[in-house]
């Protein structure tokens, strides 16, 4: 549990004192598109690992 709270003060601490701001939004954006990304890789992966489909 620490290490997640300690990614959570890097992440927000890599935020502070950036400007214009719009930036900093889109950057936001597009961490969380690029975790939802690699969420659903390692989905897909471990899916055609354990039902047993031909790589």
């Amino acid at each position: 549990m620490g290490t997640l709270l300690h990614f959570k003060s890097l992440y927000a601490e890599a935020f502070d004192d950036c400007k214009p701001s719009f930036i900093v939004t889109l950057l936001k954006g597009y961490a969380l598109f690029c975790a939802l990304l690699l969420t659903m890789a390692v989905y897909a992966f471990l899916y055609r690992a354990f039902t047993g489909f031909d790589f």
